[in-house]
C-alpha cells in the first residue's frame, strides 16, 4: 500500500481518509469504531471535523497526532460550500472535493493521468462554487493554488486511536476490586448459604403431610370465596412496519391530493399545502375575493372537500386521503448502517438532508418493543414521486409528511425508515 502521507513545510499530514457525516446523538469515537468494523478493521485511527469523522489506517503511514490535510483545505476554503481542488506535491497530486460542506474526496495520486482523470470526472458535476487545478492542466474556470499557502493549521482535525484498550484494562481492574469488596461484605450470607439445611427427609412425615393438607384446604376456601376470572391474553404488539403503504403509491397519492385542492380561485392566493398521514389540506389567503366566491368555486372544483375559515382573510381546504394497500416492510440493516446509506444516497443526488436516529416505543399495555428509526428531513424542487426514488434501495420506508410552499416553490419532506 502506497503511503498516504504528505509533507508541507516540513510537517506531515494524513490524506486518503474515509469521511462520513455523523448524525445527531452519536458519540464520534463509538461511531468511528462501528464504521471501521463494517468497512475495514484495519482503519484504526479517526478524526473529527465539523459534523464528520474521517477514518485512517496506520498501514498507510498515518499516526496519532497527525492532522488531516483535507480538513485543512476545507477550513481554508470555508467561504465555498462546494469546491474541487487539486494540488501538485512534488511528483504526486492531492485531490480534495467538498460538496455542501461534506468532504466527498480525499485522495493522493501518484501520477498525473489518474489525478487528471478523476478531476475531469468530478468537474462534470454542476454548481461547483470554486475550482482549483495546476495551471498547466488548462482547466476551465480553475485557478492554481499552492498547498503550502492553503494549509494554516487552523482545522485542528487531529488523528486519534479508535481503540480503547487502556479503558478496557481499567474496567477489568475496577471489576476485580468490586469483586473483592463484595466478597468481604457478603461473606457471612454466603457462609450461611453454603451450610447444609434441614432436608425434607429429616422432618416428621406425618407433620409434613398434615401441613400440606392444611395448605390445600385453605386454597380451596380462597378459591370459593373469590371468583376471580383470569385476565384475557393481551393482543400481540402491533408493529407499525407490518402495515406500511408502498412508498411510490403514498407519494403519488399525496401529490394528487394536493393538486386536487390547489385549484386556481380568483381573488384567493395559494399559500401552502400539506399531506399528512390521513388528510391533505391547502391554505388560501384572500386577495380581493370574497368568502362566498370561494365557496361557490370550491364546491364545483373540489367536490367532497371540507372548507374551514380561519379568519376573514384565511381559508383551509381539506380532503381525506384514499386508503392505500399496506404491506410488511423493514430494512434488514441496523440503524447506523441505514443512516450512512441515506447520507450516501442524498450526496449522490446532490440534496442536503438532515438524518437522525431515534428510538420509538410501541406497547400493548403489557409488552413494550423498542424500534430504531432513521428520520430524514429534506427540502427539494423534486415532486414527491421523483423525491421518493432516492429511497428505492431501502426497506421500511414511510413518508410521514410533505409540504409545498407556493412562495418559494419548494417541497419539504419528512421520511422515516424502520431498521433492525
Amino acid at each position: 500500500m502506497a503511503s498516504q502521507i504528505i509533507t508541507v513545510d516540513r510537517k506531515k499530514y494524513a490524506t486518503g481518509l474515509f469521511w462520513q457525516p455523523v448524525g445527531a446523538g452519536f458519540v464520534p469515537r463509538n461511531y468511528a469504531r462501528t464504521l471501521a468494523r463494517s468497512i475495514d478493521k484495519k482503519l484504526n485511527l479517526y478524526t473529527e471535523y465539523r459534523a464528520m469523522i474521517g477514518l485512517a489506517a496506520r498501514r498507510d503511514g498515518a499516526r496519532s497526532g497527525m492532522q488531516s490535510a483535507a480538513a485543512e483545505v476545507a477550513e481554508a476554503f470555508a467561504e465555498y460550500t462546494s469546491f474541487l481542488a487539486v494540488f501538485k506535491i512534488g511528483t504526486r497530486f492531492f485531490l480534495v472535493a467538498v460538496r455542501n460542506g461534506i468532504i466527498l474526496e480525499d485522495r493522493l495520486f501518484n501520477n498525473v493521468n489518474d489525478a487528471r482523470r478523476e478531476y475531469v470526472r468530478l468537474a462534470e458535476i454542476p454548481d461547483w462554487n470554486a475550482l482549483f487545478a495546476p495551471a498547466d492542466w488548462s482547466m476551465p474556470r480553475a485557478v492554481e493554488r499552492n498547498l503550502s499557502d492553503v494549509i494554516t493549521n487552523n482545522s485542528r482535525a487531529i488523528l486519534r486511536s479508535i481503540s480503547r484498550v487502556r479503558a478496557g484494562i481499567i474496567s477489568v481492574v475496577l471489576l476485580a476490586l468490586f469483586g473483592v469488596l463484595a466478597l468481604g461484605m457478603f461473606r457471612e450470607p454466603i457462609h450461611q448459604m453454603m451450610n447444609p439445611r434441614p432436608q425434607v427427609a429429616t422432618i416428621d412425615p406425618e407433620l409434613a403431610a398434615e401441613y400440606k393438607r392444611q395448605i390445600e384446604e385453605k386454597n380451596r376456601e380462597l378459591d370459593a370465596a373469590f371468583d376471580i376470572e383470569k385476565a384475557p391474553e393481551p393482543e400481540p404488539v402491533r408493529l407499525p412496519y407490518d402495515y406500511l403503504p408502498d412508498p411510490a403509491a403514498r407519494a403519488d397519492t399525496c401529490f394528487r391530493a394536493i393538486a386536487f385542492l390547489m385549484q386556481p380561485i380568483t381573488g384567493w392566493d395559494q399559500v401552502s399545502a400539506e399531506c399528512g398521514q390521513t388528510h391533505a389540506n391547502v391554505e388560501f389567503k384572500r386577495g380581493f375575493g370574497t368568502l362566498g366566491d370561494f365557496d361557490t368555486v370550491a364546491t364545483e372544483l373540489m367536490p367532497g372537500a371540507f372548507v374551514q375559515s380561519r379568519s376573514e382573510e384565511e381559508l383551509v381546504a381539506r380532503v381525506r386521503l384514499p386508503e392505500i394497500p399496506v404491506r410488511a416492510s423493514i430494512d434488514e440493516r441496523d440503524a447506523e448502517t441505514v443512516a450512512r446509506a441515506v447520507f450516501t444516497a442524498f450526496q449522490a443526488a446532490d440534496i442536503a438532508a438532515n438524518v437522525n436516529i431515534v428510538m420509538d416505543a410501541v406497547t400493548n399495555g403489557v409488552e413494550t418493543v423498542q424500534l430504531p428509526i432513521v428520520e430524514v428531513a429534506a427540502a427539494s424542487k423534486l415532486t414527491p414521486q421523483q423525491f421518493m426514488r432516492v429511497f428505492d434501495e431501502f426497506g421500511g420506508v414511510y413518508m410521514t409528511r410533505c409540504t409545498w410552499n407556493a412562495n418559494s416553490r419548494t417541497w419539504n419532506y419528512e421520511v422515516i425508515i424502520y431498521a433492525k
